[in-house]
């Protein structure tokens, strides 16, 4: 397999230049440094507040802790690589960032798909909702995704990992992407990987069609509300989840289904940003905007750390 000749892989640097490398450093760090705070500031709001004790803010804490994970899989050895003028990574770190970020990236994508149940049944069948989403369900919902990431990783990395290697040691992506790896595999000996990831493909289009018909139904049950307030609250509890649905959608379809023809490294290094590092960053302030009881726990969040008060475990209590 790879072991046997290969000890680090070259990673796509940004740029050559020394001072855009430091800007680049910059820039990622400001972005890390966003997303860390904005799904650190969902995080504490979620978990302090007994009143956001719901499946919806459940999977949305679940949501945020895979966001972090995703973007702390890529950009801090970006970040590195930009500030030493390196383009290396050890073996080892390349297996870690080709398990986590399958892993995390499949888990969002089950939550996300769980989110819209929880909108589903919270609209259509809003009588029924304590039964079918209890604590119990909820928690058993989240482990099938986390569980499922950690499974699929497990059988992709393994699998991409043990190929025999005939092209070299450089990849064309700023981290360590399966697909650049499958290129310096020898050519007739990837086909297993191939079929692993069509099934990863077929997965998440039966995801993808199941957010789908749930918003479908939800529309349909929405307009059919017979007051104007009421089909705005509905539409307003969706249309965060359909926007980072939309989001993560478009940028990761785009980055592994574009043409061939209008492949170039740039471009393969805008479009593995774009899904990588955009959806993780915006996520929780798409969350947020909308939504005044997240919006004013935040706040609070906030102005504790501001001040520092002593008096943090009864800051929420209503």
């Amino acid at each position: 397999g790879l072991v046997d000749s290969i000890t680090e892989f070259l990673l796509l640097p940004f740029t050559d230049t020394r001072e855009l490398q430091l800007l680049h450093f910059a820039l990622f760090l400001a972005i890390y440094l966003a997303a860390l705070l904005g799904n650190g500031l969902i995080l504490t709001a979620v978990a302090c507040d007994h009143r956001l004790h719901t499946p919806m803010y459940f999977f949305l804490l679940n949501l945020a802790l895979l966001d972090l994970g995703c973007i702390s899989t890529t950009l801090p050895k970006a970040m590195a690589n930009s500030l030493w003028d390196t383009r290396a990574i050890s073996y080892a770190g390349c297996v870690a960032q080709v398990f986590f970020f399958f892993c995390l990236f499949l888990a969002v994508f089950s939550i996300l798909t769980i989110m819209s149940y929880d909108r589903y049944v919270a609209i259509c069948k809003p009588l029924h909702y304590g039964s079918l989403l209890g604590s119990r369900a909820c928690a058993e919902m989240a482990a099938a995704a986390w569980g499922s990431g950690v499974l699929y990783a497990l059988m992709h990395t393994a699998s991409s990992f043990s190929l025999p290697v005939c092209g070299g040691n450089i990849l064309d992506q700023f981290f360590c992407e399966i697909p650049q790896i499958l290129k310096l595999s020898c050519t007739d000996s990837y086909l297993k990987e191939v079929w692993l990831l069509l099934a990863g493909f077929c997965l998440a289009f039966v995801c993808f069609v199941f957010i789908i018909l749930s918003y479908v139904q939800i529309i349909r049950a929405v307009l059919r509300m017979p007051s104007e307030q009421g089909r705005h609250k509905a539409f307003s509890t969706c249309l965060p989840h359909l926007i980072v649905v939309s989001l993560f959608l478009s940028t990761g379809f785009f980055a592994y289904l574009k043409p061939p023809s209008i492949s170039s490294p740039s471009l393969n290094l805008v479009v593995a940003v774009l899904y990588s590092v955009v959806p993780p960053t915006l996520n929780p302030f798409i969350y947020s905007i909308k939504n005044q009881e997240l919006k004013g726990d935040i706040r609070k969040v906030i102005l504790w750390i501001v001040l520092n008060s002593e008096k943090f475990p009864f800051f929420f209590q209503k």
